[in-house]
């Protein structure tokens, strides 16, 4: 078989530009899968409702749900997709639907053994048995993209290969095409800005679509995330074998796991589904807050419970990069939910791009606090990010937000570990986990941009919030792996330099306030952290501080206490 006919030549970069050239001279190509598109999907429809009109709903359910699966796997991978993430979400889809579209995510049908053995064969110009010593006669798992077979190494290794699925790009590029128009086509009809750069967000998903295809930037991406990750015990970066690697053929570390939907089978080996939620959230918001480079596509095919209890990733195909100041700003968003400081998160809004600089958000303000209020409940344990999506949707039709391409993937990633975490534990709440990892990220301060978070939580409208910071505190201390020792030193540090001129004059305002000093609130602060600090640690503590200080700087400090009196 000549591999050069396998797939025509196609740009490995998404070029809405270049892909709508393509197809605006085939429209009979872009009408006949429109056809198809709808063809399917309203087959689908049209049995639903027969079901409903003869009252045979219940008796037919496992059909309907066997039937939307192979209408997805027959469109190919882009609704694969659409189906992979929606198999994520317990508390959207039901049990008999969620069953049959697990299966999207390592269940497909695989491609000829003989095409895969030829593309690796010529993807690294050598022979399987020159590049590795044992070869699975047939796939393990095939995904919407591609299939993988176990193998040995000469060297000893025991790998996974993965080989992508032939003629891909042609597929992606004409169903894209057909989402950007319906986009464009749509935009105008729906209220305000609801709609607001739907292609935009298309295009987005098109660019990390092609980059996932790829697999020299995957395997970029998986060093990158291996390097992030390294020295933490509880996560699992299989190592890449670059020198049996091509843009089509991906060879890396054979992990063996259990899917973390099998709950069977992780009871059975001992493993607490509780603590794998704790690792996966918690690892999921370092990735976002911490190193802003994130997986996209967390979905129960690309994660994996080791035996020894840590977290697997196996798949870096769809990832994205945050900025420094949008790890930050989505920090401080958090904590404004949660504290339900409903101005400073619509300034936030702002910031993030979700209102533009010159929106009036004074009339939003109340808005937001009826809307994300009912959406938080009583407490934070009824926070879920599914509740706010849908509250928050019901804003976009009054008021003038939008959603910036880069959140849609972010969006995509928390929805699909919260839905993750949903089906370990139906009881789970992300804010449990996510809250005390994101006060413990506050208050260790160890850039500037946090610090000035910090201040933004701690100090509002001129006044110090003791509440706020007794909060957090309590939160934060609450996970046995927080330290509070060396965030007191560094908190130490911060009050005695010259950056924390401005928090000094502020604690001087707070204690002294009404021409009395606040010791009630000093009293209950020391009462949430003296378990943790001992006299001995104090004093270690305070001599360690002081002798890293300068004379210089312990020098401000005095003008600052003066100028505050």
């Amino acid at each position: 078989m000549d591999y050069s006919q396998l797939e025509p030549t196609y740009s490995s970069r998404y070029d809405a530009k270049a892909i709508g050239s393509q197809y605006r001279w085939r429209p009979l190509r872009v009408i006949w899968r429109a056809i198809a598109v709808i063809w399917l999907f309203g087959n689908f429809a049209l049995h639903l409702l027969f079901d409903k009109w003869t009252n045979r709903v219940a008796v037919n359910r496992q059909k309907r749900a066997i039937e939307l699966r192979r209408v997805l796997t027959k469109l190919g991978p882009t609704y694969i997709k659409v189906g992979q993430a929606l198999s994520t979400r317990p508390d959207l889809i039901r049990k008999d639907f969620l069953d049959e579209l697990i299966k999207l995510q390592d269940q497909l049908p695989a491609f000829d053994n003989r095409i895969a053995f030829k593309i690796i064969e010529l993807e690294l110009e050598r022979s399987i048995e020159e590049a590795y010593r044992e070869f699975s006669a047939n796939p393990v798992a095939a995904a919407s993209l591609g299939q993988v077979y176990k193998a040995v190494l000469h060297t000893g290794e025991d790998v996974a290969v993965k080989v992508q699925r032939p003629n891909l790009r042609p597929t992606l590029n004409l169903d894209l095409y057909l989402m950007r128009r319906i986009a464009v086509w749509v935009e105008p009809w729906l209220p305000l800005n609801l709609g607001h750069d739907l292609a935009l967000i298309v295009d987005e998903f098109g660019m990390k679509l092609f980059e996932e295809i790829d697999y020299y930037h995957e395997a970029r991406n998986a060093e990158q995330f291996a390097l992030n990750f390294a020295g933490d015990p509880d996560v699992k970066v299989p190592v890449i074998y670059n020198q049996f690697s091509s843009e089509k053929v991906l060879t890396l570390e054979w992990i063996d796991g259990i899917k973390l939907t099998d709950l069977d089978k992780l009871a059975a080996a001992g493993l607490d589904a509780d603590n794998l939620i704790k690792i996966g959230v918690t690892s999921g918001l370092r990735q976002l807050l911490e190193y802003g480079f994130f997986h996209a596509d967390p979905h129960p095919g690309n994660l994996f419970a080791t035996l020894d209890g840590r977290m697997a990733y196996i798949d870096f195909g769809m990832m994205d990069q945050l900025s420094e100041s949008m790890k930050e700003t989505i920090a401080s968003a958090v904590v404004q939910l949660i504290n339900r400081d409903y101005q400073s998160l619509a300034r936030d809004f702002v910031s993030l791009g979700f209102l533009t600089p010159e929106t009036d958000i004074q009339p939003i303000v109340p808005a937001l606090e009826k809307v994300l209020g009912n959406a938080i409940g009583e407490s934070v344990g009824d926070f879920n990010f599914k509740t706010i999506t849908d509250e928050f949707s019901e804003l976009m039709y009054e008021y003038p937000f939008r959603l910036p391409a880069k959140f849609a993937l972010i969006i995509r990633s928390l929805i699909t570990q919260e839905g993750l975490a949903l089906s370990l534990n139906p009881d789970f709440r992300i804010v449990e986990v996510s809250y005390p990892y994101v006060s413990q990220r506050l208050l260790t301060g160890e850039s500037p941009q946090l610090r000035r978070r910090l201040l933004d939580v701690l100090i509002q409208d001129g006044k110090f919030q003791w509440t706020r910071l007794e909060n957090m505190i309590a939160i934060a201390s609450a996970d046995d792996n927080f330290d509070l020792l060396p965030t007191a030193r560094l908190g130490l540090q911060y009050i005695l330099s010259e950056e924390g001129q401005y928090l000094r004059q502020q604690l001087l305002i707070a204690l002294t306030e009404g021409d009395r000093l606040h010791t009630d609130e000093v009293k209950r602060l020391w009462s949430l952290i003296q378990d943790d600090i001992k006299p001995q640690k104090i004093l270690d503590l305070a001599f360690n501080t002081f002798r890293q200080i300068s004379a210089d700087s312990v020098a401000a400090i005095i003008p600052s206490a003066t100028t505050s009196r």
